[in-house]
Protein backbone atom coordinates (compact mmCIF):
# COMPACT_ATOMS: atom_id res chain seq x y z
CA UNK A 1 0.00 0.00 0.00
CA UNK A 2 1.45 3.28 -1.07
CA UNK A 3 -1.28 5.83 -0.37
CA UNK A 4 -0.38 9.49 -0.61
CA UNK A 5 -1.01 11.40 2.59
CA UNK A 6 -3.42 14.30 2.66
CA UNK A 7 -4.21 17.06 5.11
CA UNK A 8 -1.91 17.53 8.07
CA UNK A 9 -0.45 14.04 7.59
CA UNK A 10 1.21 15.31 4.42
CA UNK A 11 3.36 17.62 6.57
CA UNK A 12 5.02 14.83 8.53
CA UNK A 13 4.18 13.22 11.85
CA UNK A 14 5.69 15.86 14.18
CA UNK A 15 4.06 18.73 12.31
CA UNK A 16 0.71 16.94 12.09
CA UNK A 17 0.68 16.30 15.84
CA UNK A 18 1.66 19.88 16.70
CA UNK A 19 -0.87 21.40 14.30
CA UNK A 20 -3.66 19.07 15.45
CA UNK A 21 -3.02 20.21 19.03
CA UNK A 22 -3.09 23.82 17.83
CA UNK A 23 -6.50 23.14 16.26
CA UNK A 24 -7.71 21.67 19.55
CA UNK A 25 -6.41 24.69 21.48
CA UNK A 26 -8.17 27.06 19.08
CA UNK A 27 -11.41 25.08 19.29
CA UNK A 28 -11.15 24.98 23.10
CA UNK A 29 -10.42 28.73 23.28
CA UNK A 30 -7.16 28.10 25.16
CA UNK A 31 -5.14 30.69 23.26
CA UNK A 32 -4.18 32.77 26.29
CA UNK A 33 -2.90 29.68 28.07
CA UNK A 34 -1.22 28.13 25.05
CA UNK A 35 -0.82 30.67 22.22
CA UNK A 36 -0.48 29.26 18.72
CA UNK A 37 2.77 29.97 16.90
CA UNK A 38 2.09 32.56 14.17
CA UNK A 39 3.66 30.29 11.51
CA UNK A 40 1.43 27.40 12.59
CA UNK A 41 -1.62 29.67 12.51
CA UNK A 42 -0.70 30.80 8.98
CA UNK A 43 -0.34 27.15 7.89
CA UNK A 44 -3.75 26.26 9.34
CA UNK A 45 -5.37 29.27 7.66
CA UNK A 46 -3.69 28.48 4.32
CA UNK A 47 -4.93 24.88 4.53
CA UNK A 48 -8.48 26.06 5.23
CA UNK A 49 -8.66 24.61 8.75
CA UNK A 50 -8.86 27.96 10.53
CA UNK A 51 -10.40 31.30 9.62
CA UNK A 52 -10.21 34.63 11.38
CA UNK A 53 -13.47 36.08 12.72
CA UNK A 54 -13.16 39.48 14.40
CA UNK A 55 -9.40 38.87 14.77
CA UNK A 56 -10.04 35.60 16.62
CA UNK A 57 -8.99 32.29 15.04
CA UNK A 58 -11.92 29.91 14.56
CA UNK A 59 -11.77 26.26 13.48
CA UNK A 60 -13.63 25.58 10.23
CA UNK A 61 -15.65 22.47 9.38
CA UNK A 62 -12.61 21.15 7.50
CA UNK A 63 -10.53 21.78 10.64
CA UNK A 64 -13.00 19.84 12.78
CA UNK A 65 -12.80 16.97 10.30
CA UNK A 66 -8.99 17.08 10.51
CA UNK A 67 -9.15 16.91 14.32
CA UNK A 68 -11.41 13.85 14.04
CA UNK A 69 -8.88 12.11 11.77
CA UNK A 70 -6.38 12.16 14.63
CA UNK A 71 -8.75 10.38 17.01
CA UNK A 72 -8.43 6.60 16.82
CA UNK A 73 -11.43 4.37 17.51
CA UNK A 74 -11.33 2.21 20.65
CA UNK A 75 -9.08 -0.34 18.91
CA UNK A 76 -5.57 1.12 18.51
CA UNK A 77 -5.21 -0.36 15.05
CA UNK A 78 -8.56 0.99 13.92
CA UNK A 79 -10.10 -2.46 13.55
CA UNK A 80 -12.92 -2.67 16.05
CA UNK A 81 -14.01 -6.11 17.12
CA UNK A 82 -11.16 -7.93 15.38
CA UNK A 83 -8.80 -10.11 17.34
Amino acid sequence: MNESKTGLASLGLDNAIRLRWALRDIRGKRLKLTPVDPNDLRTLIDMGYVEMKDEVPTVTTAGLDEIAIGILPSGRDGAEGEK
